[in-house]
């Protein structure tokens, strides 16, 4: 009876004649042959620290060489570096983030103008018309309507 070990863990296997002969019976189980099979590297999480396998094409892959055992941790990495401030796509210099000062510093969301209280419709109106000017004093909570009112026609309705 031809014996042989398998090539991963050293067990001892049986392997038909037949088999030997086409060069099959490496390996005492399908596990043991997926483990051989495996060319990559096991490596270490960024964040968390945690061992991970990788294959040579996801090595490869890695624009910027870092390596994760998940997708959590992956974008607890993104968010911390690439998705902040000046890194995020949408970054405009800190210009658009009056509207939420501006509501969120007023406990009453009405139109100053109309009394509307539907949030969905509010918008902020820059008094001097300078949108770089953001400080809170020249910040007012207008409807579309009245926005509209207040920019064509100078705050003079008909």
């Amino acid at each position: 009876m031809p014996q042989r070990k398998c090539r991963v863990c050293h067990k001892e296997i049986y392997v038909k004649p037949s088999h030997l002969e086409r060069g099959w019976g490496k390996f005492c189980s399908k596990k043991c042959q997926g483990e051989k099979q495996r060319i990559g590297k096991n490596i270490r999480c960024t964040v968390c620290g945690n061992l991970a396998y990788r294959s040579p094409k996801e090595l490869r892959k890695s624009a910027s060489k870092k390596y994760f055992c998940s997708k959590s941790c992956h974008c607890i990495w993104e968010n911390s570096q690439k998705r902040t401030r000046e890194n995020h796509y949408n970054w405009q210099g800190g210009k658009a983030s009056y509207r939420k000062f501006a509501l969120r510093s007023t406990e009453q969301h009405y139109c100053r103008h109309c009394g509307i209280e539907d949030s969905r419709v509010l918008i902020i109106h820059h008094k001097d018309r300078n949108r770089n000017n953001n400080a809170f004093s020249n910040l007012l909570i207008l409807c579309i309507n009245c926005h509209y009112i207040e920019h064509q026609y100078n705050g003079k309705r008909k």
